[in-house]
């Protein structure tokens, strides 16, 4: 996956960037359907994605609904924690940090996920220069 190396040739925007890239495919590929606004954040050792808009028609109706909003988070909590250590080798791909630790979240009212990912070592004074 990573090479345990920052990019030499790219800004802390340029990561940030590409990860909201991968991640966003990662989406669309996974779960049939991209977020509608995504951001990615690189704070010390944490990588920080923000995503807006994932909730698919159904589950927005399904949100209204009693205990709606449990079995969104629910599932969607599952699919994303099959996949971890895919998500993880995104990040560590366009980082080249690798990857300790693995947090998320989603409203299922707000229709937001996010994701924060905690490096082994820290990635923004590396790329703070740039």
């Amino acid at each position: 996956m990573a090479n345990s190396s920052v990019p030499t040739d790219k800004t802390k925007g340029q990561i940030e960037a590409a990860v909201t890239e991968a991640i966003t495919q990662f989406e669309r590929d996974y779960l049939g359907r991209g977020p509608k606004e995504a951001k990615s954040f690189i704070v010390e050792n944490l990588v920080v994605v923000k995503l807006q808009g994932i909730l698919s028609p159904a589950e927005r109706q399904l949100s209204h609904e009693n205990g709606g909003v449990e079995l969104i988070k629910q599932m969607r909590t599952r699919l994303i924690e099959s996949s971890s250590e895919d998500l993880s080798g995104l990040v560590e791909d366009e980082t080249g940090g690798a990857v300790v630790s693995m947090h998320t979240d989603i409203s299922a009212r707000t229709g937001e996920r996010i994701f924060v990912f905690t490096l082994q070592e820290e990635l923004e004074v590396a790329v703070q220069n740039r």
